[in-house]
């Protein structure tokens, strides 16, 4: 016998759940008090408020009903759209439901509607009900009342609830799907809960071919950026699933299309995935969601696997490398921009600069690395390397002044942190480009003024001591391009710190 597919099990499931819901509800009182707002409404009794708030129980629970009543209607009623199915939502109904969304934020309300089974209601929602704008009310409430830690605990446990929110990824709507992104991002941030959901992500195939549609095709950057930090949290928590999902894509797809059509659904790879999303930011000049998704390619670096996945393909190595090629020297730390401006770009500059390198370090020999195409980029890290002086240097100044708060303290440490793992990682790229260097390549740095005096001064500043032998040996090919320029730079450097 062939067994039933996982969405036909789990819509049979909400579906008890649903009717259990259903039994609460279906002798309640149906006269409620409406919910309080500007003091226009009646007074509601202690009796009747949720927990210590103002709101009144049964109005919600009139809400509740109406819901079940829009995703079950009478007999007659369900004859008469057996051909069509209601995609508008009634405008009192939206309104009222808003109103709930609006609420469930408060915990008393969240803990209320926990108790009284609406996340059962909303999996009947799911499972039956074809208008977008209700669906995504729903999962809005549901991240909403999952910002309560009790609530979310509860939620997280439901297997089935968790299968029916995962399969909202599959949907077309980009409302729901930002509002199901934001659930699951809730729920991944909290601690007690986030193993669960990590292991329900990794045993349902489709969420990553959600994902990677969603990178690939969006045009939503809100989308974009949520659904990029909800995988930068999956692959923070989890190695083993980036990993699982940077081998992904030799496989066919599991995701079935909406419409049912038979057309194959392409195999996603995640990096040309993540490069599509990248582009859509750019174009939107968001830099959170550039900040998001430049960690998510750094974190691919720290595997071998990832590196290889952004390498190995001549194209996904040459697209990753001009896209981040152009992000940091063409629009991040312009010479115009003052020094401060690196503060706020540190990790978004440190991310970048770590694929990089991990790229430079390993594609050498590919064309698209060679230096006589990449001297801008070393301009471009040694400006850095002079913003970061330029702030160091008012760091002390600062840190030299009495400190009224621990707080502050804390935070200057923290910067400290943050600098010295950007100047880390720009040092180790600029050093081992300077290495690369050819006498050709030095003379058309110094014509197109990539190279000088005060910018070699500020490089070996900063590469020195620790890259001794790569400053040794820019100095050797630089004596054959210009040998004045040469000598002056050894003697602006200490003996004790370079080889005579």
């Amino acid at each position: 016998m062939q067994s039933s597919s996982p969405e036909l099990v789990c819509s049979t499931r909400a579906q008890k759940s649903f009717d259990q819901a259903v039994g609460l509800f279906s002798n309640m009182d149906r006269n409620p008090s409406p919910p309080s707002s500007d003091g226009e409404e009646e007074d509601v009794v202690p009796e009747d408020s949720i927990g210590n708030t103002v709101y009144s129980k049964h109005w919600f629970f009139s809400v509740l009903t109406k819901l079940i009543e829009v995703i079950s209607p009478k007999k007659e009623d369900s004859e008469l759209n057996s051909v069509e199915e209601q995609v508008e939502l009634d405008e009192d109904m939206e309104n009222d439901i808003c109103k709930v969304w609006d609420m469930s934020m408060d915990r008393d309300v969240a803990l209320f509607l926990q108790e009284f089974n609406a996340p059962d209601i909303f999996m009947g929602v799911f499972a039956k009900s074809k208008c977008p704008r209700l669906t995504e009310i729903c999962v809005g409430i549901l991240g909403n009342m999952a910002c309560c830690q009790d609530v979310c605990m509860s939620i997280s446990k439901d297997e089935n609830l968790g299968q029916m929110v995962l399969q909202r990824l599959c949907d077309s709507d980009s409302p729901t799907l930002l509002e199901t992104s934001r659930l699951l991002l809730t729920c991944l941030c909290q601690t007690d809960v986030a193993s669960i959901w990590v292991e329900t992500i990794r045993e349902s195939p489709s969420v990553y071919d959600c994902i990677c549609f969603i990178m690939s095709s969006s045009t939503n950057v809100e989308l974009l950026v949520k659904i990029g930090e909800v995988v930068d949290k999956l692959f923070d928590l989890d190695e083993e699933l980036m990993l699982n999902w940077i081998k992904k894509g030799s496989c066919q797809s599991v995701v079935q299309p909406a419409d049912d059509s038979r057309d194959e659904v392409p195999d996603f790879k995640i990096v040309p995935c993540l490069l599509e999303a990248v582009k859509q930011i750019c174009s939107d000049n968001s830099s959170e969601g550039l900040d998001v998704y430049m960690h998510i390619l750094q974190l691919l670096t720290t595997v071998d696997e990832g590196i290889h996945a952004i390498v190995q393909a001549p194209d996904n190595g040459k697209e990753t490398w001009s896209l981040l090629y152009d992000l940091f020297c063409h629009e991040l730390c312009q010479p115009d921009d003052p020094p401060i401006i690196v503060q706020e770009q540190k990790t978004v500059l440190a991310s970048i600069l770590s694929v990089l390198s991990a790229i430079f370090a390993s594609q050498t020999e590919q064309e698209y690395i060679k230096m006589g195409k990449n001297m801008p980029l070393i301009d471009s890290l040694t400006r850095v390397l002079q913003n970061m002086d330029e702030c160091e240097k008012k760091s002390v100044d600062i840190s030299n002044k009495p400190k009224s708060e621990e707080a502050e303290k804390l935070g200057i440490a923290e910067e400290d942190f943050h600098f010295k793992i950007l100047k880390d990682i720009c040092c180790e790229l600029l050093s081992n480009m300077l290495q690369e260097l050819s006498k050709e390549n030095i003379l058309e740095g110094l014509k197109q003024g990539h190279l000088n005096e005060q910018k070699c001064s500020c490089a070996f500043q900063n590469l020195l001591p620790l890259y001794l032998s790569s400053v040794e040996n820019f100095l050797e090919v630089l004596k054959e391009a210009d040998q004045v320029l040469a000598g002056n730079l050894r003697k602006k450097i200490p003996s004790s710190r370079l080889q005579e």
